[in-house]
């Protein structure tokens, strides 16, 4: 048995990794906010998630995973600046927040069933847990931690000395923040609002013991991720994005309440570029699932495609790149599943353990999918027989590539006209010799065939042409 390792952002290293409850596992994952279409590089993150999740339950773990919807409170800065993005999408589709919530929300759920993401186990809306983000507001403000100003409350960092523990920024530098803030009242700049006050016009707001109002963004996720997991959980995951600010605030806010770092392991997916930069409107670039299958691309070639990086590392999306990656998850499925009908190989159980523990190995160090991914490619070339098929079943709970039942472009049959001419040229060939009855020149040009990458297969009235993987 392989021991599971995880990079810590935390501590800045590979750990063996153990819950906090033999055999079960709480994990809490940062969610979407839903006031438009998720893009790829958002999905990237959650794919990242969900191969956590399936290598957790791989394991034999049993995984609570908790995902927020971001349906209020999130403003146009991470740095409590501007609008609040909900309300940035009203003033775009002339919508009620809670239509856009629901249509956008939907959207991202039909795309993660599209990328074969597990549902979360529990999916937990901002709007439904004001309450609880209130008392953890309250609790701080009760404890010293928070202080009001006219136009709302903020944490102060100067009393969580272990600010900065993420992500390495030194918290005297923070305090010694040398810029023009918009906000007078806040005591330092880097002080983060848990609850802003509203003006009677804003659309969303709630009743607190400062007035109507609406709670900050990193406030939710400490409540949330409190409520259904506990004090201290296993896992948080996110974007890298999150580490500077969000998830810096949700620990500071988290065990200034509880006294405990609210979750043991703290792990970050790296961005996607696209093109070799970065994925913005203003570049045109920000593609959606929606966008991939409009181009004619199935949605889980772009998860295989996610394993052709790891998750730690940049990975660069072009169409061309997308377009390779469907032909090699299309090819690797055609050898599964002609592998599931030939006959049973001598010596294949013995090559089939030696794969599993090449797999787990490869998929319990740190999520090494580029190397779990080879190692499914080495099988498919180990003449397996049918072992193959039932390999690949075991491997797909975590790759999750409908393996067994996904298309396979290559045994689609092929016109002559889509053939080039030499091999079309052949095939007349071994056509003439068969009418001829000259089996020997028959079967030599099928060879011949076989070489150029092509299966011709006799029908009763005729011939199908494939291409072989």
């Amino acid at each position: 048995m392989h021991p599971l390792y995880l990079y810590n952002t935390l501590t800045r290293k590979k750990e063996e990794f153990s819950p906090i409850v033999p055999g079960k596992v709480g994990m809490y994952t940062c969610g979407p906010t839903v006031y438009q279409y998720a893009t790829i590089g958002n999905m990237r993150s959650y794919v990242f998630a969900d191969i956590l999740r399936r290598v957790l339950e791989y394991n034999g773990y049993s995984v609570k995973m908790v995902m927020n919807i971001t349906d209020v409170g999130h403003l146009v800065s991470d740095a409590d600046e501007g609008e609040d993005k909900m309300l940035v999408a009203v003033g775009r589709e002339k919508k009620t927040p809670w239509e856009i919530a629901r249509f956008y929300t939907e959207a991202f759920m039909k795309d993660a069933a599209l990328l074969n993401i597990l549902r979360p186990t529990a999916l937990c809306y901002a709007t439904e847990h004001i309450e609880e983000m209130l008392q953890m507001v309250v609790e701080l403000v009760e404890k010293g931690y928070a202080y009001e100003t006219s136009d709302g409350i903020y944490f102060d960092i100067s009393k969580f000395p272990a600010y900065g523990q993420l992500s390495g920024i030194r918290l005297q530098d923070q305090l010694a923040g040398a810029r023009v803030e918009e906000n007078p009242e806040k005591q330092h700049h880097a002080d983060f609002a848990l609850w802003k006050k509203a003006p009677k016009e804003h659309i969303m707001q709630w009743p607190s013991p400062w007035g109507m109002g609406y709670p900050g963004w990193h406030i939710e996720c400490s409540a949330m991720s409190r409520k259904y997991l506990g004090d201290q959980f296993d896992i948080h995951t996110g974007g890298v994005d999150h580490i500077p600010i969000h998830h810096e605030n949700e620990i500071a806010q988290s065990e200034s309440c509880t006294g405990k770092i609210p979750a043991r392991f703290w792990m970050h997916g790296e961005f996607l570029l696209v093109d070799g930069g970065k994925m913005s409107k203003s570049l045109g670039n920000t593609y959606t699932v929606h966008d991939l299958v409009t181009k004619g691309f199935e949605p889980l070639a772009f998860r295989y495609f996610c394993f052709s990086a790891h998750y730690r590392s940049h990975l660069n999306f072009t169409w061309p790149a997308l377009e390779s990656a469907q032909k090699g998850l299309r090819s690797l499925r055609t050898m599964v599943q002609r592998s599931s009908r030939g006959p049973e190989k001598p010596g294949a159980e013995e090559k089939m353990g030696r794969f599993r523990e090449l797999f787990l190995e490869s998929v319990n160090d740190d999520l090494n999918m580029p190397k779990a991914v080879s190692v499914l490619w080495e099988a498919a070339k180990a003449d397996l027989g049918p072992g193959l098929a039932r390999l690949a079943g075991e491997f797909d709970r975590v790759l999750a590539l409908d393996l067994v039942k996904g298309p396979a472009d290559e045994d689609k049959v092929l016109e002559l006209s889509e053939l080039p001419p030499e091999v079309q040229a052949l095939i007349e060939e071994r056509r003439l010799a068969r009418e001829a009855k000259d089996w020997a020149k028959s079967d030599r040009l099928r060879e011949q065939l076989r070489e150029m990458g092509y299966q011709v297969k006799d029908l009763k009235d005729g011939y199908e042409v494939t291409r072989i993987p």
